[in-house]
């Protein structure tokens, strides 16, 4: 793991589309600003399983409907 030290309006480039700007600092808190793709996922850590259940169903949806036009093709 690679830790940084950052104050307030500095940044961290991740590649080349990915930036993490330190927006502000206040006591013990950090907030962070984080521009990326559009295309690409950002999510908390603590939010991961919710997001995994999520992609489950989303893949469920689909293979329903892969289903339902195999039949209907078949019929």
């Amino acid at each position: 793991m690679l830790v940084l030290s950052r104050k307030q309006s500095q940044r961290i480039k991740l590649g080349d589309s990915i930036v993490i700007t330190v927006v502000r600092v206040a006591g013990d808190k950090v907030r962070l600003g984080i521009d990326a793709p559009r295309d690409m996922l950002v999510l908390r850590d603590e939010l991961e399983p919710h997001a995994a259940d999520a992609s489950l169903e989303s893949l469920e949806v689909e293979v329903a409907a892969g289903e339902l036009a195999s039949l209907a093709r078949s019929a």
